[in-house]
């Protein structure tokens, strides 16, 4: 897709003053011989090769080596992700590993990448990796959310790193940022491999989807409107076998009309935008940009997203986690901190929650004074001994 001319000065002017880079920081590392990596996987429908056409949007750091990698989930998809590898990597040792995506509609060239990056730059053999259908993940349906695909994509992240043998299979842990936390959550529940999960500017996307926002929850006949909208656009793209594409979060406004867009952002905001907009503005169509992520360019999500998760929540099965260690950063000047403060509550077991004063909910993306990486990292050190 070609980007509007509105973009292309945002995303020119953000590297100009180096918010957005696919440039780099640090030491040009020892390049690792790919066929090393590929003798070292256990995984038979998965592949290493080296990382061409980088599009990566955050500041790349030289001394920590990326590669493309994909392998399949339990369904047929196959997932694409980024493998980053630790500072003096040595393919004969084994490392702790953990595996990231999110947020909601991004991909992993974005906020993922990043902290994997930061988890490889501090010993972890980290990945970062697209759900199913977005991104440059498969899936003949483009840009469909589904609470339990995204969540087998996490199961199908840790069959690949277990079977990498440079990896110790008992020190893996998983990272959800904003929408795909619940993910994240969902999968550590089930997933005894998973020894510890972290969450950032966690959004619980059932709840958020299903029942629209914190303060603004749908009534019974919302609801019911919501329902109807959702079965005429399934029933429009049965009949047509072509893709709808709506939000995947629905408005009722006080005339009873369901509040729909094909666009996750206008090319210009308007001068009274929320500033929770502006935020996501200022990150997905300015300094994060990348046209493979939903929330980046002009595409939004398939119509019918909002089925599964009405279908399915994710925090059902909350107290599956028994054990496993949880860690919740959020900010108080996050929009969505009350989805952490709700599962904090919920959880039984090993849990922390840390509020980063003066933190918004995009900050937690990429603002390196903003996340607390030296927590993140001291957590699931601890965690994955």
């Amino acid at each position: 897709m070609k980007m509007s001319k509105k973009k292309s000065m945002l995303v020119l002017a953000a590297m100009m003053i180096g918010t957005f880079a696919f440039g780099s920081a640090g030491a040009v590392h020892a390049a690792t011989p790919t066929r090393s990596l590929v003798a070292a996987s256990q995984m038979k429908e998965a592949s290493i090769r080296d990382l061409d056409n980088d599009t990566r949007v955050f500041r790349v750091d030289k001394s920590i080596e990326a590669k493309n990698v994909r392998f399949q989930n339990r369904y047929g998809f196959e997932v694409a992700g980024h493998l980053y590898l630790p500072q003096g990597f040595d393919v004969k040792k084994q490392y702790k590993a953990v595996v990231v995506t999110g947020p909601f509609g991004a991909v992993k060239e974005q906020a993922s990448g990043l902290y994997a990056q930061e988890m490889a730059k501090h010993g972890y053999v980290a990945v970062a990796f697209d759900p199913s259908m977005t991104g440059e993940s498969g899936g003949t349906r483009r840009n469909m959310g589904s609470p339990e695909i995204f969540t087998e994509d996490y199961h199908a992240a840790v069959d690949f790193v277990t079977n990498l043998k440079f990896v110790n299979p008992e020190q893996v842990g998983a990272i959800g940022i904003c929408g795909l936390s619940g993910m994240a959550i969902t999968a550590a529940g089930s997933d005894s491999r998973i020894k510890a999960v972290a969450t950032s500017a966690m959004y619980d996307m059932s709840e958020s989807i299903s029942d629209h926002y914190n303060g603004a929850y749908y009534t019974t006949e919302q609801r019911e409107l919501v329902k109807k909208h959702l079965a005429k656009m399934r029933d429009e793209e049965a009949k047509t076998g072509k893709s709808i594409r709506g939000a995947h979060e629905l408005e009722v406004d006080a005339k009873g009309s369901v509040l729909t867009f094909d666009t996750m952002f206008p090319d210009k905001l308007p001068a009274d935008a929320n500033p929770v907009i502006r935020d996501f503005y200022g990150y997905y169509v300015g300094r994060a940009y990348h046209p493979r992520a939903i929330n980046s360019n002009t595409l939004a999500w398939d119509s019918t997203t909002p089925y599964g998760f009405f279908d399915f929540n994710l925090m059902d099965n909350i107290d599956e986690l028994g054990e496993t260690p949880v860690l919740l950063i959020t900010g108080d000047k996050v929009h969505s901190k009350y989805f952490s403060d709700n599962v904090y509550e919920k959880i039984a077991g090993p849990k922390e929650e840390i509020v980063v004063p003066g933190a918004t909910h995009v900050d937690l993306y990429d603002q390196m004074d903003k996340i607390p990486f030296d927590r993140l990292l001291a957590f699931f050190d601890e965690n994955l001994k």
